[in-house]
């Protein structure tokens, strides 16, 4: 960035642009905003999503295949979610340190953490959807003589799509929350302008709160689509919950 050189006021290194506003650090100063957008605030965007689109989708690979064997053999739900429950009570940066040493300083530790963190939410929501389809459905696909195959995709998963999506919405929520925490060990996301304008000797606000906003954004906007998805998947549903 651009450094502010100015003889009043706070020198602000990090800040750019020489507009009073962002001299003085005031609360917001869409002039910044305007001319970082390109290089700071886009690409850092552009990067949350891809963090979190990544490890949110083989979360869901990982968690869907285990739900699927734990949906037959039962035994296997309980050790399952607890060893997913027990990945999720250790802390973000604890676990990178733990996955360091093994991936290195490299995105794929920030993305094996995000996808830890994944699993807790989604597997139960998949098992309990799962589970709760009607015997009745069940009795009616076998009676047409469906197979096992075409009973999982034609009647449990179309049941079990609302108790999914549900678990889906609290995933990718949670993941553009924790993504931010990637900042502490790349350069990558929204949390990376956070952090760098918590840097500052004096924190420079428009930053924080405009990285913070877009992160805020992109959770509604991912689960508005969700929500959308399911409408359209199992508008069934839908009708029977009004």
């Amino acid at each position: 960035m651009i450094a502010a050189q100015t003889t009043t006021g706070p020198v602000i290194p990090h800040f750019g642009g020489g507009s009073r506003c962002v001299v003085d650090n005031h609360a917001f100063c869409w002039d910044w905003v305007n001319a970082h957008w390109g290089d700071t605030l886009q690409p850092a965007l552009v990067q949350h999503v891809e963090l979190t689109g990544v490890a949110v989708g083989i979360g869901f690979a990982i968690a869907f295949s285990a739900a699927l064997v734990a949906y037959r053999r039962r035994w296997l739900s309980g050790p399952i979610e607890g060893f997913s429950a027990l990945l999720y009570t250790i802390p973000s940066l604890a676990l990178f340190q733990i996955l360091v040493p093994f991936t290195g300083i490299t995105t794929t530790t920030v993305e094996v953490a995000l996808v830890a963190y994944t699993l807790v939410m989604l597997f139960p929501n998949i098992v309990a959807g799962l589970n709760a389809v009607p015997a009745e459905a069940l009795d009616v696909a076998r009676a047409m003589g469906f197979t096992r195959r075409q009973t999982l995709l034609h009647v449990e998963l179309p049941l079990a799509l609302p108790a999914i999506v549900a678990g889906l919405r609290v995933a990718v929520v949670s993941t553009v929350s924790l993504a931010t925490i990637a900042a502490f060990l790349l350069p990558k996301g929204l949390g990376y302008p956070i952090f760098l304008a918590l840097k500052e000797p004096s924190p420079f606000r428009t930053e924080i709160y405009a990285a913070g906003a877009l992160a805020v954004a992109l959770a509604l906007a991912a689960d508005l689509m969700l929500v959308a998805a399911r409408r359209v998947l199992a508008p069934w549903a839908q009708r029977g919950a009004a």
